[in-house]
C-alpha cells in the first residue's frame, strides 16, 4: 500500500513532467523573437516541405536580422543580415563552428563520417587542414591547367550536343573535381559512378528533407522505432550502403596507385600520406575524399546552369559580356586566366551569379554554438542551438542590392576583390556574396571555383550564343527563375535553351583546341593525363 508521502512524490513527479511537457515548444523571453509557438512543437506545424528560403526571408522581414524559431526541443536561430553573420559566424568562429546532430543525414546517411555534417573539435580540424592544403590559394593555382583542359571538352561538348549541356556542365565540375581529389578524370558522361553521384545528391536531400527526418532529430526517443514505421530510416541505411561503397571505391583505387607509384599528382597522395602517419580509417579516408568529390562536382555545376539561365533571361547582359571579350581578347583565341583583369564585367556576372542563384541557399548545414552567448543585441543563443546563415535573405535583401531579382551585373563593376578577399573583409556591407559560407566553416573550395567559374562562364560567352528555344507557336521559351530545386544545394529547374556558335571559325577552334589539348596531354585509349601537366601553376595553353 503506497504511503501519503509516496503518493506526494508521484504526484509532484506528474507536475513536474505536465509542467516540462506544457514548457517544450515555448520561446524563452530572452531568445531572439520568432513566430508563436504551439506547446509541445514549437514552430515545427510551420515549417514548410519545399522552398523553404522564401519562408524564411519573410520572417526575415517580420521579425528582423536575427530570429529564432522552436522545433521541438531544438532551437534554430536564422541570421539575415550581413552584419549578423560578420558577428557571430565570423568574430565568434570559436564557438559558432560547431554541428547540431542529425541523426538521418550524419548517422545513418553518412556513419557520422561526413565531413560537412561533423561537430567541430580537433578530429575535424585536422582533417580540415588537409582539406586547406588542397584548396588554399598556392594550390588553386596548380589546377588551372587541368580546369583548361576539362574546360576544353565541355566547349567541344556543347558544340556537338547543345540539348546536354546540363550533363556537359556536370561532367566539367566532375571531372576537375575527380583529377584534383584522386588523380583521375572522368571523360564522359556515360560514367556510371559520376551518375550515381549526382543521382545519389537527389536521394541525399530528399531523405534529409522529409518531415520524419526533422521529426527524429527534434524528438530523438522516435529513433527507437522500427524501421517499417519510419520508412526514411530504411532509406537512409540504404543510400549510406551505396554511397560508401562508391567513395570507398575511389579511395582504395587512390591508395593502391599511390602504393605503386602511378598516381597522379593530387589530395589523396597527401591523405594516403597522412594515414600512415596519423591511422585514421578508411572509412574516414573515404568520407573526407567523397565530401570533396560532391562539393566541387555539385556546387560549381550548379552555378554554371544558372549563369546559362542569367544569359537566356537577361541577353542585354550577355551582349555586354561578349563585347567586353570580344574588345579584350578577340575572335583569334579563348580567354584564359590571364585575362581576367582585363575582362572585369565577366568577373561582375560570375560575383552576380552567385548572389542571384544561391546554390547554398540557407547556408547548407546549420552551425551550432557550444556555449551560451548572452551578448549578441541583449538575446540569449542557448548552447546547442542551431545557427543558420541565411544566405538567399542577405543575398535578396533590397537594401545591399536593389531589385534583387534582377540580374545587375554592374553591382560589383567597380569590386575588384577575389571571392576569397571579400569574405574576409571587416566591412560587412563589402562582402559579394554569401554563398559559401562564413567563418571556420567557410567553403575551402573557393579560390578553385572562382577559376573554375570565371573560365567556364568567359569560354561560354566567347564561343557561344545563348537563346531560348521557341515553340510551334514561334514564341519564345523562357523558364521561371523563381523555381528552385530542392535541397542542401539548389539550382534552377531544368529548361530548355538554345546554343549555337558565334561563327565558324569559333566553332572550328573550340574543334580544334579539344583536338591538340586530347593528342598533347591524354591517353588515346583510357583518356586519362599521360603524365602531370609539366606546367602545373602556370596560366600557359594546355
Amino acid at each position: 500500500m503506497l504511503t501519503p508521502y509516496t503518493l506526494l512524490l508521484i504526484a509532484v513527479g506528474i507536475v513536474v513532467i505536465f509542467a516540462r511537457l506544457l514548457s517544450m515548444g515555448k520561446r524563452p523571453k530572452n531568445y531572439p523573437p520568432g513566430p508563436p509557438t504551439l506547446p509541445l512543437i514549437g514552430n515545427i506545424h510551420q515549417m514548410p516541405s519545399r522552398d523553404a528560403h522564401l519562408q524564411f526571408e519573410k520572417w526575415a522581414r517580420e521579425y528582423g536580422p536575427v530570429y529564432s524559431l522552436i522545433l521541438g526541443t531544438k532551437t534554430l536561430v536564422v541570421l539575415s543580415s550581413d552584419e549578423a553573420v560578420k558577428d557571430l559566424l565570423d568574430k565568434k568562429s570559436g564557438i559558432y563552428s560547431d554541428r547540431q546532430e542529425m541523426y538521418i543525414g550524419q548517422t545513418l546517411c553518412s556513419g557520422d563520417l561526413r565531413l560537412l555534417m561533423m561537430g567541430y573539435g580537433p578530429k575535424w580540424r585536422a582533417f580540415r587542414k588537409m582539406v586547406h592544403g588542397l584548396l588554399n590559394i598556392s594550390a588553386a593555382r596548380s589546377y588551372v591547367p587541368y580546369q583548361m583542359l576539362e574546360n576544353k571538352q565541355m566547349l567541344y561538348e556543347m558544340l556537338n550536343q547543345p540539348d546536354r549541356f546540363l550533363e556537359n556542365i556536370r561532367r566539367y565540375s566532375n571531372a576537375l573535381t575527380t583529377t584534383m581529389v584522386f588523380g583521375w578524370r572522368t571523360p564522359t558522361y556515360e560514367d556510371d559512378k559520376m551518375k550515381q553521384l549526382f543521382d545519389g545528391f537527389t536521394e541525399f536531400a530528399a531523405i534529409n528533407q522529409t518531415g520524419t527526418a526533422a521529426l527524429i532529430d527534434f524528438f530523438p526517443w522516435l529513433r527507437r522505432l522500427p524501421d517499417f514505421v519510419l520508412p526514411a530510416q530504411k532509406k537512409a541505411k540504404e543510400l549510406h550502403k551505396h554511397e560508401k561503397a562508391l567513395y570507398l571505391g575511389h579511395w582504395l583505387k587512390a591508395k593502391e596507385e599511390f602504393k605503386k607509384g602511378l598516381i597522379q599528382p593530387s589530395f589523396c597522395v597527401g591523405m594516403a600520406e597522412a594515414q600512415k602517419a596519423d591511422g585514421f580509417s578508411d572509412d574516414q579516408a573515404t568520407y573526407i575524399s567523397g565530401t570533396l568529390l560532391e562539393a566541387g562536382s555539385d556546387t560549381t555545376s550548379s552555378t554554371l546552369y544558372a549563369f546559362v539561365q542569367a544569359m537566356l533571361l537577361f541577353p542585354e547582359v550577355q551582349k555586354k559580356a561578349q563585347r567586353e571579350i570580344d574588345d579584350a581578347v578577340g575572335p583569334g583565341r579563348m580567354p584564359n586566366m590571364d585575362d581576367e583583369s582585363n575582362l572585369q564585367y565577366v568577373r561582375a556576372c560570375m560575383k552576380e551569379t552567385l548572389r542571384w542563384m544561391p546554390t547554398t541557399i540557407l547556408g547548407a548545414v546549420p552551425h551550432a554554438v557550444t556555449q551560451d552567448d548572452i551578448s549578441y543585441k541583449g538575446y540569449l543563443i542557448p548552447k546547442g542551438a542551431g545557427v543558420v546563415n541565411n544566405t538567399w535573405a542577405i543575398n535578396m535583401d533590397p537594401k545591399r542590392h536593389p531589385s534583387p531579382r534582377i540580374f545587375d551585373p554592374e553591382r560589383y563593376i567597380n569590386d575588384f576583390q577575389s571571392l576569397a578577399d571579400a569574405a574576409a573583409n571587416p566591412d560587412p556591407s563589402k562582402r559579394d556574396q554569401f554563398t559559401f559560407g562564413a567563418g571556420r566553416r567557410i567553403c575551402p573550395g573557393m579560390h578553385v571555383a572562382e577559376r573554375s567559374l570565371f573560365l567556364g562562364m568567359s569560354r561560354m560567352l566567347w564561343a557561344f550564343d545563348i537563346e531560348p528555344q521557341v515553340d510551334e507557336q514561334g514564341n519564345k521559351i523562357l523558364p521561371d527563375p523563381d523555381k528552385l530545386t530542392q535541397g542542401f544545394v539548389c539550382m534552377p529547374e531544368e529548361f530548355p535553351v538554345s546554343i549555337k556558335p558565334r561563327s565558324k571559325e569559333r566553332a572550328e577552334m573550340v574543334a580544334e583546341e579539344w583536338e591538340d589539348a586530347q593528342r598533347e596531354c591524354l591517353d588515346p585509349e583510357t583518356k586519362q593525363w599521360r603524365q602531370a601537366p609539366a606546367n602545373a601553376g602556370t596560366t600557359s595553353k594546355v
